[in-house]
């Protein structure tokens, strides 16, 4: 007994922000973003859109590719850092906007890594018994930490300069800005008696590396949690030490691969596709060249999308489903890394 993906569906908001637009606001570049990171564009949501919006719409595209009705679903595992509110999680607004009142939300917070821990606890729920059909998403809206005031601006609905400190404030984290935007995968699982699902996987978890990549502002070790020097600060924007966190993706994910691969028997030319999480070009070259995995093995889609976080995975198997490429019986590794700091790998057979 396993699982099989029966749809997958994929929604990203507005029009897309190039790089070049990103001089409306900062100093930087076309050239200097996509030499560093492979990035051309990315997607935003809007005032007053979240998380769960994308999902909805993701998971609406999901349910219509697997055939089915909404109310077949028995479980939600909901995967966001950028959600709505501080609590109650994302999941049960999106139960709620697909018309599921009632059905199980379980919200998770593992970031980039989320596809790796979230498939992982699908499979549970379906070997247990506690659901049939499980739909996963991944969702974020990352436009809330991005450190820029003038959206309008940015967007072009609007002529004009950015004040001279507002490009200081945004300037002092550009390097992180560039990367990110906003957009929702959603994957329906069901179980099926044919031989398919999670075949192993190696998960890791290490809180001494927590501040390689986190938010300083915000948390409960402060009262009240949120402080008006806070803002001040730009304490809701990320901070990031971009070479440590791009050294411990290069050195324990390709490390993690051969040794799943070791414990499984597994070749690594015997794996039809490599699905990485899309953080930085540069990272997954790298790990594709230290695996010998050919560059058609592993594809991308970071120059559309940025680093959707959660929905990176989500989103390029709904693309790599739609196009054909993913099929049937093949032997898959999924890879990833995220803040915490979580990362590891799967096999899985869809």
């Amino acid at each position: 007994m396993g699982f099989e993906i029966i749809g997958t569906g994929h929604f990203v908001p507005g029009t897309p922000i190039k790089n070049d637009d990103l001089r409306r606001v900062m100093d930087t570049s076309d050239e200097w973003i996509a030499q560093r990171s492979g990035i051309r564009q990315r997607h935003f949501v809007a005032e007053g859109q979240g998380a769960s919006d994308l999902a909805a719409e993701a998971s609406k595209l999901a349910i219509e590719a697997a055939g089915i009705d909404a109310k077949e679903i028995d479980y939600i595992v909901f995967a966001t850092m950028t959600p709505e509110y501080i609590f109650p999680g994302s999941g049960a607004l999106l139960g709620a906007k697909l018309g599921l009142a009632g059905v199980p939300a379980l919200d998770i917070r593992q970031q980039c890594a989320a596809m790796l821990f979230g498939i992982q606890l699908v499979d549970g729920l379906i070997k247990s018994g506690a659901a049939r059909t499980v739909l996963f998403v991944g969702a974020e809206a990352h436009a809330g930490f991005m450190p820029w005031d003038d959206w309008d601006i940015l967007t072009g609905e609007r002529e004009g300069e950015v004040t001279p400190e507002a490009r200081e404030r945004a300037n002092a984290h550009r390097a992180l800005a560039v990367l990110f935007g906003d957009g929702a995968g959603a994957l329906i699982f069901r179980k099926t008696d044919r031989d398919a699902g999670l075949v192993a996987m190696k998960l890791h978890t290490d809180g001494n590396s927590a501040e390689t990549i986190y938010v300083p502002g915000g948390g409960f070790r402060t009262r009240p949690y949120w402080k008006a020097s806070m803002y001040a600060e730009q304490a809701y924007v990320p901070r990031m030490e971009g070479r440590d966190l791009f050294k411990f993706a290069v050195t324990r994910l390709p490390r993690t691969a051969r040794e799943l691969c070791k414990e499984t028997g597994t070749p690594i030319d015997g794996i039809d596709w490599f699905l990485a999480h899309q953080a930085n070009l540069r990272i997954n070259a790298y790990i594709r060249e230290q695996l010998g995995v050919p560059t058609e093995k592993m594809p991308m889609n970071i120059d559309r999308f940025g680093n959707t976080s959660a929905g990176t995975i989500p989103i390029l198997i709904d693309e790599n489903t739609r196009n054909g490429n993913l099929k049937k019986g093949e032997l898959n590794m999924l890879l990833a890394l995220g803040a915490g700091i979580h990362w590891g790998c799967a096999l899985v057979r869809w």
